[in-house]
């Protein structure tokens, strides 16, 4: 399942540590607590929907267009965390409902909801040889952490996942 941290959708928790959390986008790029939302029940082309709405939100932010390898790779991981997650709902949860997006000074926070009753999780042993199922093994390798939170009235959950900004 996740590595933890199961905290309600929109709370980020306390601020993460470890290598590479500590790098920051300009203040004037990632305007502080700004969330993002694209509702996504019962539209064609989730995926693409959730990709697009997500690079314009990076570009909105400043981290695209990338000036550096590392700015470039930082966004490549969210549009990806992004496709795998809203991917997983299309898969296994009834389609995804909602797509929102937070960024902070050191982290984005992806989140999607569905109305699905299971839970992602990387499949273990990880396979790497064989097509299909490395979503969640590919979430876990890219993200600072990820969790998912069930729905207080019982009907879906929300998928989350934390990103490092770029240096």
């Amino acid at each position: 399942m996740s590595t933890t941290r199961p905290y309600p959708p929109g709370d980020l928790g306390p601020e993460p540590g470890g290598a590479g959390a500590s790098a920051a986008v300009p203040a004037a790029a990632a305007p502080v607590g700004q969330i993002r939302r694209l509702r996504l029940a019962g539209t064609r082309g989730a995926v693409a929907r959730g990709r697009d709405f997500a690079r314009q939100a990076l570009h909105d932010w400043g981290w695209l267009p990338a000036a550096t390898a590392d700015q470039r790779a930082a966004a490549e991981d969210v549009l990806l965390v992004v496709s795998e997650l809203v991917t997983n709902a299309c898969l296994h949860a009834e389609g995804p409902e909602e797509l929102r997006l937070r960024c902070t000074a050191k982290v984005l926070r992806l989140e999607v909801s569905d109305l699905g009753a299971g839970s992602p999780a990387p499949r273990s042993p990880h396979r790497p040889g064989r097509p299909g199922g490395h979503g969640m093994f590919i979430v876990q390798r890219l993200c600072l952490d990820w969790g998912v939170v069930r729905n207080a009235d019982g009907a879906g959950k929300t998928v989350w996942a934390e990103l490092a900004a770029p240096s």
